[in-house]
């Protein structure tokens, strides 16, 4: 889907479809491309519009480029913040002269919201590059939103795993749940952090751009107070990364000890059963002289033998602490 929008200086116009390109029009957003509306694009602007795999190209010369005076830029990105699971994607940013030409294949809540921004005055329209950086502003702002979320997550997962608030002890059962949560968070993180370097290189890349051209200095302040909030994002999440680590190998810590513990209690009832197993062997062997085979008392003697000597090394264990 193309969709093409006009500015007079503070607000956006939409226009839908396969539109003529205006002097006022400085931002093209293509959805979903077609062939068609490819063509239609490399035509009127003398530029080339990326494939979908020529976007998920990870070399930086394929994401990180200019051409034919147009620079390319393509950012990976996350999507569907508000899932459990969210999406990662690619957008690539064109900045072709004052027009920002988008190209994107997922529908990213970050776009509609800048476009509301838009509308209340609160951000930039006048060219490309104060919508470009408008966009990155609004996917940092949901990018840190989502990081609060996993932040406050973490804590949880923390005081529940050392009982910080009083509690029950964490049993097979549940540690297995939290090892699946606590590894999805460590995900996340990881593919959030993926998408900071990501934007860190294309904002590096547009203030190379923008030093080739005469911007006025609120658009390099900016950039650089977005460069700024990307780090400060980026020390975050590796922060909460090393703390989603920890969580996961404690957790695994927890899990080793559990199963030693059964380990060990299964070992000691062997033990235990061995004493009586050697008396029940020896009284059920089919010899015809056993002293005790014509004794009234025999049977229960037997029993109380097998009794005693499961006791004998229980009492040993609880003493040396082994139970």
């Amino acid at each position: 889907m193309l969709t093409m929008y006009d500015t007079n200086g503070s607000v956006l116009a939409k226009r839908d479809g396969l539109c003529p390109i205006s002097e006022a029009t400085v931002w093209i957003d293509l959805l979903n491309p077609t062939p068609d509306e490819d063509k239609h694009l490399e035509t009127v602007l003398g530029i080339e519009i990326p494939t979908r795999a020529e976007a998920r190209e990870i070399e930086a010369s394929s994401r990180l480029y200019v051409e034919k005076g147009a620079h390319y830029m393509t950012a990976y990105i996350m999507y569907g913040l508000e899932l459990p699971n969210p999406g990662t994607s690619n957008v690539t940013f064109i900045l072709a002269g004052n027009r920002l030409v988008t190209v994107r294949y997922v529908e990213p809540k970050a776009f509609p919201f800048f476009l509301q921004r838009v509308e209340r005055g609160e951000a930039a329209c006048n060219g490309g590059p104060s919508i470009m950086i408008g966009l990155i502003e609004t996917l940092l702002h949901r990018k840190a939103d989502l990081i609060e979320r996993i932040q406050d997550d973490v804590d949880k997962m923390a005081q529940s795993l050392f009982n910080l608030n009083g509690g029950k002890p964490k049993t097979g059962s549940s540690l297995g749940s939290f090892l699946q949560g606590t590894g999805r968070g460590a995900d996340i993180v990881a593919r959030a952090q993926e998408s900071a370097v990501s934007l860190d290189r294309v904002l590096t890349f547009f203030a190379g751009a923008l030093r080739d051209r005469p911007e006025d200095s609120a658009l390099n302040e900016r950039l650089d107070a977005t460069r700024r909030d990307n780090t400060s994002l980026m020390e975050h999440m590796k922060f909460l990364q090393g703390r989603t680590n920890f969580l996961l190998d404690a957790t695994l810590g927890m899990i080793t000890t559990e199963q030693n513990q059964i380990i060990k209690l299964f070992s000691v009832m062997a033990v235990m059963l061995m004493p009586p197993t050697l008396i029940a062997s020896i009284y059920g062997m089919n010899f015809k002289h056993i002293p005790e085979l014509e004794f009234v008392w025999g049977y229960p003697m037997a029993l109380g033998l097998m009794v005693l000597a499961a006791l004998i090394p229980f009492v040993y264990f609880r003493r040396k602490g082994w139970l």
